[in-house]
């Protein structure tokens, strides 16, 4: 029932005029979407649809043609998941708007449940970038799927942090999953299209329209445990993520920034609200009673040489660092830190995550594991 009654959900997303609520109206009056399609009219204004929204579907029905718009599917590969769907995200399916229909460039797995969004601030600063580096890098480490919406800035920044940390994520764009915006992030579209999913609730070929960003919000916070507000000003539209995240009972997390700074200022009207203030990503497992994962059990699998890659090995056991916070937390020149860095990520034992971020080396651990258990 389920697969014959596909086509007509879709058909509905299609028509501009018939969202989550007044879908979801129809479905509950009709019991099937594809009744609901071929209502007469006066069924339809029965149900309170209105005189000038059912004279604008029944015209909009009569042409709308449902196996082609099936077949442009097909054709760019994209999938449709909708309400009825156990593969429907199930954190996406608990909010009071979640889309009867979303579409898919990717893959969506059950891993993605342990998800967080991370949002900010279009215009970073060096100070964003290296923060939403920092705590995306060590959330992938913590198994989370990063969630955000492709834009400039944060969000950009954010999917890139995960892809590098060789984790997953997940864009939700404004406009149909088959268009790139905005179009300077094509290689990061097709990157996470490999390594995630690009979803949305507009249908294919349609651009980014004025207004559509608050609701492309609500999915964002959906689809996530949570919200994490790097960086942004006051009129940001993280602060619409994370408003929309309390309203579906999900956590908001923010990090302070400098008061010199304009872009300190959304994330400071978050605290001051009571989001979580985050200074690390224990602070974001403490709130979500996760914890902590210390990586595979690095210091039996990947060994130092020396003493002092040892100690470094320990410090990013649990956490991406930045090169000042090792030098900070070893107390040891900048020169012998840099150095001994370098040396180690030659030999595959950490990795830049880019912005001076160190981590463990997943792909090593990995190939380690894999020898033990061979040489076992």
């Amino acid at each position: 029932m389920v697969d014959k009654d596909k086509p007509y959900w879709i058909a509905f997303n299609v028509f501009a005029g018939i969202g989550p609520l007044r879908f979801k109206l129809l479905l509950d009056y009709f019991g099937m979407a594809e009744k609901a399609w071929e209502a007469s009219v006066q069924e339809l204004l029965k149900i309170g649809l209105g005189q000038k929204l059912t004279e604008k579907f029944v015209k909009y029905r009569s042409v709308f043609d449902i196996k082609t718009y099936l077949k442009t599917l097909e054709e760019k590969k994209i999938q449709v998941l909708t309400l009825s769907d156990r593969r429907y995200p199930k954190l996406l399916r608990e909010i009071p708007t979640a889309p009867p229909v979303l579409y898919v460039k990717g893959e969506i797995f059950p891993q993605d449940g342990q998800a967080l969004a991370v949002v900010g601030t279009r215009k970073v600063t060096s100070y964003g970038r290296q923060v939403t580096q920092i705590l995306t890098s060590d959330l992938v480490a913590q198994g989370f799927t990063i969630v955000s919406g492709m834009a400039r800035g944060v969000d950009s920044i954010a999917h890139q942090a995960a892809l590098k940390a060789g984790g997953r994520t997940i864009a939700v764009l404004g406009c149909g999953v088959d268009l790139v915006y905005p179009p300077e992030n094509k290689g990061l579209y097709q990157q996470i299209c490999q390594k995630g999913a690009v979803v949305s609730e507009v249908p294919v070929g349609k651009y980014v329209t004025r207004g559509v960003f608050p609701a492309r919000n609500r999915i964002i916070s959906g689809l996530s445990l949570g919200v994490l507000v790097t960086e942004g000003a006051k009129d940001s539209g993280s602060l619409i993520t994370a408003s929309f995240a309390g309203e579906q009972g999900r956590e908001v997390f923010a990090v302070p920034g400098p008061i010199t700074s304009p872009l300190s200022e959304a994330p400071a009207t978050l605290i001051k609200k009571g989001a979580k203030l985050v200074y690390n990503v224990k602070d974001i497992l403490e709130e979500l009673n996760i914890k902590l994962k210390i990586k595979y059990q690095i210091s039996k699998i990947i060994k130092g040489d020396t003493l002092e890659e040892e100690t470094l090995l320990k410090l990013l056991q649990e956490e991406n660092l930045h090169i000042d916070q090792i030098i900070r937390k070893t107390g040891w020149p900048s020169a012998k830190v840099g150095s001994i860095l370098s040396l180690m990520e030659v030999k595959g034992k950490v990795k830049n995550f880019g912005g001076m971020v160190y981590g463990i080396n997943q792909k090593s651990v990995i190939s380690n594991q894999k020898s033990e258990i061979g040489n076992n």
